[in-house]
C-alpha cells in the first residue's frame, strides 16, 4: 500500500450478502437495473434511425428487435447472470475484484509480477473506462425522459435542456446529504416502471403479430448478413440495449448473486423483452412511431403520467450510476490507483451510504458539458457505447484467466464459452469505433486522461518509495542501536505510520531530532490492502518485536473495508499489547514535494504528480485517528 500519507479511503459496503428475500429482490431493482432498465427509451429508437432506410422494410425492424433481443440474451443473461456472477471475490464484484482474483489465480505477489502488473494496467482501462460511462449514462437518460414532453407540447422543445440541467444539478446536489431514505423508494418505483413497460410491451404486440419472428436468431444473423458492413452504426445503437449490464456483477456484494438473478429473470428481462417486440410491432403497424416509439405506446392520457415515471426511473438510473462510481474510486484509491480522496458518511446506520465531493463535482461537470454540447439524447447516442464495450471487453479478457487458471477450467472450455461472448463484444466495440468523430472521442478522451493520472500516480509512488528507503535507515539496525543507548524515554506510546516497514519512518527520525526524546512503546504499523474485500479479524494484525520498546506491526484492510487504524490496534490485545487511547499518539509524516530541484522523474511528470499529491485528503480521517492524538512532523523532498 501507499505511503500512509498518500494512501486512500474506501467505503465498507453496508451489508454482506443476505439470504435472498422478496424485499432484497425488490431493493436490487432500483440499484442494479435503473440503467438497463431504462435503456428501451431510446435503444430501439436510435437502431430504427441508423438503419437509414425509407419506409423501414419490415425485414429491418424485425431484424432490429431481433438483434435487440438476442444481445440481451447473450451479454446479459449468459455472459453476467450465468458466468461471471459465480466469479465472485469473497462475495464481491466489479471490475477491481475481477482483477484481485485474476492476479490471486497467477500466484502469490511475487509471482509473474509481469502479469500481475499487466492485469493491474487492464484494471486501470476497465476504470478509466466506467468512470467515462458515469459522465454518460445521467445525461442521455435524463434528457430522454424529459424529451418526451415534446410528443405532447412541440414548443417545449426550447426548454428541454434547461429542465435537463436542472434536474441534473438537483441530482448532484442532493449527493451530499446522503440518499439511504429516498433509496428505499427506488426499489417500489422501479418496480412500476417495468410492469408498465412490460404492459404497454403486450398490449402492442398484436398490431403486427410478425415481431414474433424476431425470437429467432436467425432473423438477427439475418439482418447482419443482408446490409454487411452498413450494418455497424446499427449495432452501435443495439449496444445501448445493454448498457448497465456492469452494474450486474459490480453489486454482487450488496445483494448477492440469487437476488441479481431473480430479480433479472422474473421481472427485468421479461420487461425488456416485450418492450422492445411491443415497439416493433407498432412501427411494423404504424411506420410514423419510429420517432420516438417508446412514448408512442402509451395512450395519449398515460403519455404525461408515463413521461414524469421515466424521468423518475431516469434520476434513479443515474444515482445508482453515481453511487457506483464513489464506489470504483473509493476502491481504486484504496488499492493504490489514486491519490487519497475525501469520503463522508451520510448514513448512521449504513456505512455503505458513502459521499465523495471531488469525484461528485468532476461527474457533475462532465454531465453538465455533455448536455450541452450535444442537447439531445439523439446526438449523446454517439458517445455513448465506447466506453461501455470497452469495459465489457475488459471484463471477458478477466473471466477467462479466472476460469482457466482459478477455477482449473480446460483451454477448450474456456474458449468454447467466451470466445463467442468476447468476439460479439469485440463486434459492437468495432461497430461504437466507427461514431468515434461523432461524439464517440469524448469517452475516450476522458478515459485517456484518467488513465494518465493513475499510471502517473502509481509510477510516481513506486519512486518517491524507491527514493526514500535508500535516504533511510533500517528499523531493526536503529531499533538495537536505540535500544542499547536510549535517548529520554517519556510514558506512552507512540505509533508512527509508514510504507515502509523495513527503514525507520521519516516522523521517528524527526522527533528524535528535534524533541530528542522516545517514548516507552515505539510502534511501527503499516496499513496494507489485502487481495480480498474483507479480511477476518483474526487476520487483521500481526506483531513483531524488534527490540525492547519497539514492535513492527501490519494492519490488513480488504479494499472493500475503511481503514480503522484504532480499532485494529485494539485487537492487539489478544496478543498481549494494550493500546490506551489517552497515552497513545499517533505520529504522521507531513512531505512537501519540490519539482524541479531533483531528478527523481522528468519535470512535467512531477509537476502532475506533485499535484495529485497536494490534493490528497488529510490521513488523519482516512484511518480514523482521534484528532488531539495525531502529531504531524514536517519534511520537504525534491523530485
Amino acid at each position: 500500500m501507499a505511503d500512509p500519507n498518500d494512501a486512500g479511503l474506501i467505503q465498507d459496503h453496508a451489508h454482506l450478502p443476505q439470504k435472498t428475500s422478496a424485499a432484497l429482490v425488490l431493493a436490487c431493482l432500483g440499484v442494479v437495473y435503473g440503467d438497463i432498465g431504462t435503456s428501451p427509451l431510446y435503444a430501439l429508437r436510435e437502431s430504427l434511425v441508423h438503419a437509414h432506410e425509407e419506409g423501414l422494410p419490415e425485414t429491418s425492424v424485425i431484424g432490429i428487435v431481433s438483434l435487440l433481443f438476442w444481445t440481451v440474451v447473450l451479454i446479459v443473461t449468459v455472459k453476467y447472470v450465468i458466468l461471471i456472477l459465480r466469479a465472485d471475490n469473497n462475495g464481491e464484484g466489479g471490475t477491481l475484484s475481477l482483477v484481485a482474483k485474476a492476479q490471486g489465480a497467477l500466484g502469490g505477489r511475487n509471482s509473474y509480477p509481469r502479469r500481475r502488473m499487466l492485469l493491474m494496467v487492464v484494471g486501470i482501462v476497465g476504470v478509466s473506462l466506467f468512470f467515462g460511462d458515469s459522465m454518460i449514462t445521467p445525461a442521455i437518460s435524463v434528457l430522454s425522459a424529459v424529451e418526451g414532453l415534446t410528443l405532447i407540447q412541440p414548443s417545449f422543445q426550447r426548454f428541454v435542456v434547461p429542465l435537463t440541467l436542472l434536474i441534473v444539478f438537483a441530482l448532484f446536489w442532493v449527493q451530499r446529504g446522503g440518499t439511504d431514505r429516498i433509496a428505499r423508494l427506488f426499489g417500489p418505483v422501479m418496480l412500476v416502471w417495468f410492469t408498465v413497460m412490460a404492459v404497454l410491451g403486450i398490449s402492442h404486440i398484436a398490431d403486427d403479430a410478425r415481431i414474433l419472428q424476431a425470437l429467432n436468431p436467425l432473423r438477427a444473423v439475418g439482418f447482419i448478413q443482408h446490409y454487411g458492413f452498413a450494418a455497424m452504426p446499427v449495432l452501435g445503437s443495439v449496444f445501448l440495449a445493454v448498457t448497465g449490464a456492469e452494474a450486474l456483477y459490480a453489486d454482487m456484494g450488496h445483494f448477492g448473486r440469487s437476488a441479481i438473478r431473480i430479480a433479472w429473470t422474473a421481472l427485468v428481462f421479461p420487461a425488456l423483452a416485450l418492450s422492445y417486440l411491443g415497439q416493433g410491432a407498432m412501427v411494423l403497424a404504424h411506420p410514423e412511431t419510429v420517432a420516438n416509439p417508446f412514448f408512442l405506446m402509451a395512450p395519449d392520457w398515460f403519455r404525461l403520467p408515463l413521461i414524469v415515471l421515466a424521468t423518475v426511473a431516469t434520476v434513479i438510473a443515474s444515482q445508482a450510476v453515481i453511487s457506483g462510481a464513489f464506489s470504483v474510486a473509493a476502491q481504486a484509491v484504496q488499492l493504490g490507483l489514486l491519490p487519497r480522496l475525501d469520503i463522508q458518511h451520510t448514513s448512521d446506520t449504513q456505512r455503505g451510504q458513502i459521499f465523495m465531493p471531488r469525484v461528485n463535482f468532476i461527474l457533475l461537470i462532465g454531465v453538465v458539458a455533455l448536455v450541452l454540447i450535444f442537447g439531445s439524447s439523439a446526438r449523446l447516442a454517439n458517445a455513448y457505447g465506447i466506453a461501455v464495450t470497452g469495459d465489457m471487453v475488459i471484463t471477458s479478457i478477466l473471466a477467462i484467466i479466472v476460469f482457466r487458471w482459478a477455477w482449473g477450467w480446460s483451454w477448450l472450455l474456456v474458449l468454447g464459452i467466451m470466445l463467442p461472448v468476447l468476439g460479439v463484444e469485440l463486434i459492437f466495440f468495432s461497430a461504437n469505433i466507427l461514431k468515434f468523430a461523432d461524439g464517440g472521442y469524448i469517452p475516450i478522451a476522458f478515459a485517456i486522461v484518467a488513465i494518465a493520472l493513475m499510471l502517473i500516480w502509481t509510477d510516481g509512488m513506486r519512486r518517491l518509495q524507491a527514493r526514500i528507503r535508500a535516504e533511510s535507515v533500517e528499523t531493526d539496525f536503529l531499533a538495537r542501536k536505540l535500544a542499547e543507548k536510549p535517548p529520554t524515554r517519556v510514558e506512552g506510546t507512540a505509533v508512527f505510520l509508514t510504507a515502509d516497514i523495513s527503514v525507520m519512518p521519516p516522523a521517528l527520525i524527526h522527533n528524535l531530532k528535534h524533541n530528542r526524546i522516545l517514548h516507552e512503546r515505539n510502534f511501527i504499523v503499516r496499513v496494507e490492502s489485502a487481495n480480498t474485500p474483507r479480511v477476518p479479524d483474526e487476520e487483521r494484525i500481526r506483531i513483531e518485536e524488534v527490540a525492547p520498546g519497539f514492535w513492527k506491526a501490519w494492519l490488513r484492510f480488504g479494499y472493500m473495508e475503511q481503514p480503522n487504524v484504532p480499532r485494529a490496534l485494539a485487537a492487539a490485545k489478544r496478543l498481549g499489547h494494550r493500546f490506551d487511547i489517552m497515552t497513545t499518539s499517533y505520529f504522521l509524516n507531513r512531505r512537501s514535494l519540490r519539482v524541479g530541484k531533483g531528478s527523481m522523474m522528468p519535470r512535467w511528470q512531477g509537476r502532475v504528480f506533485a499535484s495529485l499529491y497536494r490534493s490528497a485528503a488529510e490521513p488523519t480521517n482516512f484511518y480514523r485517528l482521534p484528532s488531539n492524538r495525531v502529531v504531524e512532523l514536517g519534511q520537504q523532498m525534491n523530485i
